[in-house]
């Protein structure tokens, strides 16, 4: 019984999640308007940079991690001749 109760508490929960989210959009007007000047096309540069790193650093995660998952299940594996 407690056990049903906390499944449909959880399919509660990512359905209220999915379907009620809040669009938020941070600082994009502040940005926006410094970007736009002439004078800060080294800052627009710089923004790009943070947004390309900020963007490849989960990938490399998870890259990484699938890495060592992959080399310890192969590494049990001995070849056979």
């Amino acid at each position: 019984m407690f056990n049903i109760f906390i499944m449909k508490r959880k399919i509660l929960f990512l359905l209220f999640t999915v379907f009620f989210f809040l669009e938020s959009n941070a600082q994009c007007a502040m940005c926006r308007a410094v970007l736009e000047n002439a004078e800060g096309q080294e800052m627009a540069e710089g923004i790009n940079d943070g947004i390309v790193y900020l963007m490849a650093i989960p990938y490399v995660l998870i890259g990484g991690i699938g890495f060592f998952i992959y080399r310890k299940f192969n590494k049990s594996k001995k070849p056979s001749l």
